[in-house]
């Protein structure tokens, strides 16, 4: 389902919720069913193998280019939106879809109600010069004040008091998505990069796997993962299983689960910095065509000149420069299976990247967290 698609909101506890839940104590239960998750790939590593582009390789070049989908975030958020950052710095939301439908139904099973979900949410903040980056997980399990919001198809959705995070997306799209962040973080996001699920497995299989290390055995039968502690090139299914699992390492949580991610995109990252693929042509020109494939972008970076412009001016980040941090968050007292925001924490993290200035370690000092922190590491 492209990105410009406004599903309806979604029930299942397992993905958006329409209202907080209360009256549930005591221990957390491990979530139902399989789990729902999409796959992330840092906005640079999507971009980055698309350098082709810049070389105008004729019908090649065309047919990337009509491979991309986009949204025109802009026109749907219209003026209302926090003033862009004039520090040099830029702000990418990225965003994993997981649809129920075609191969995403087969790669992660539950029933194919034709909805989309959003379970992954990065905002990646660039640093002026684009040499360091900052990345900023917020947990799909958070209660949020959903604002209103209009979609890309000019649908109004009204605001919603207490509500998961990912229903944002699931009610409204990408626009809504990106309005919501946009709220609860005061910081505009100058670009929007979806990356679905299915075409994430073949990304990690055309880069020919990628190696990790685990520290502690990983078995989830719901995501299909079986690992045993020690070094892993992992291919495009236990990828995705590494980073869907919930309950097969840490605490069962979905913060957990964001740790394990975070730990995957940097070994990503490292693959891709030591694989070279541009000495390859015919490795690039595959990795180009799925990349292309994968992402929804925003409108300006809609096309694979912009798109490879963009990833040139990222190449310089290394995995060793990326700070990986979860938006401060407490169990919620009413319901474990929800976490609430430490305001105070919450909104310094967010004043720093609206400044282009390092996120102190000490606000996410007590952060909830899944137990997952160093499971998974790059090999």
């Amino acid at each position: 389902m492209p990105a410009e698609s406004t599903p309806d909101a979604i029930a299942d506890e397992d993905t958006a919720a329409t209202g907080p839940r209360r009256g549930a104590r005591g221990r957390r239960r491990k979530p139902r069913g399989k789990g729902r998750t999409a796959l992330l790939v840092a906005a640079w590593t999507a971009g980055g193998i698309l350098l082709l582009g810049g070389t105008g390789a004729g019908i090649l070049y065309f047919k990337l280019n009509g491979n991309l989908r986009t949204v025109d975030i802009d026109a749907a958020l219209g003026g209302h939106r926090p003033a862009k950052a004039d520090n040099g710095s830029e702000n990418i939301l990225v965003l994993g879809s997981d649809t129920r439908s075609g191969g995403n139904k087969k790669l992660g099973g539950g029933t194919d109600d034709g909805s989309a979900r959003s379970d992954t949410a990065m905002v990646v903040h660039l640093y002026k010069g684009h040499k360091k980056a900052a990345v900023v997980s917020i947990p799909r399990d958070t209660l949020i004040d959903r604002p209103e919001c209009t979609d890309s198809k000019g649908t109004a959705h009204p605001a919603a008091p207490g509500v998961m995070f990912n229903s944002a997306y699931s009610t409204g799209g990408a626009a809504c998505a990106v309005k919501t962040v946009e709220s609860i973080s005061g910081v505009r996001m100058d670009h929007y990069i979806e990356v679905d699920f299915s075409g994430f497995q073949k990304l990690v299989d055309d880069l020919g796997g990628v190696q990790v290390t685990t520290t502690k055995d990983i078995a989830d039968r719901d995501s299909h993962l079986d690992l045993k502690a020690g070094e892993h090139t992992l291919d495009g299914r236990q990828a995705l299983g590494l980073v869907r699992t919930r309950h097969g390492v840490g605490d069962g949580s979905d913060l957990g689960r964001i740790q394990l991610q975070q730990a995957f995109v940097k070994a990503l990252v490292a693959q891709v910095k030591q694989l070279g693929v541009l000495t390859s042509p015919t490795k690039l020109v595959n990795l180009a065509d799925t990349a292309t494939k994968t992402v929804t972008t925003d409108s300006d970076l809609g096309s694979v000149k912009n798109l490879a412009s963009f990833a040139s001016g990222l190449k310089n980040i290394s995995s060793s420069h990326m700070n990986m941090v979860t938006v401060p968050v407490q169990y919620d007292p009413a319901n474990p299976n929800r976490v609430l925001l430490q305001k105070d924490n919450a909104h310094l993290v967010w004043d720093a990247l609206k400044h282009d200035r390092p996120i102190p370690a000490s606000l996410t000092k007590g952060s909830a967290s899944g137990q997952a922190k160093d499971v998974v590491r790059s090999a």
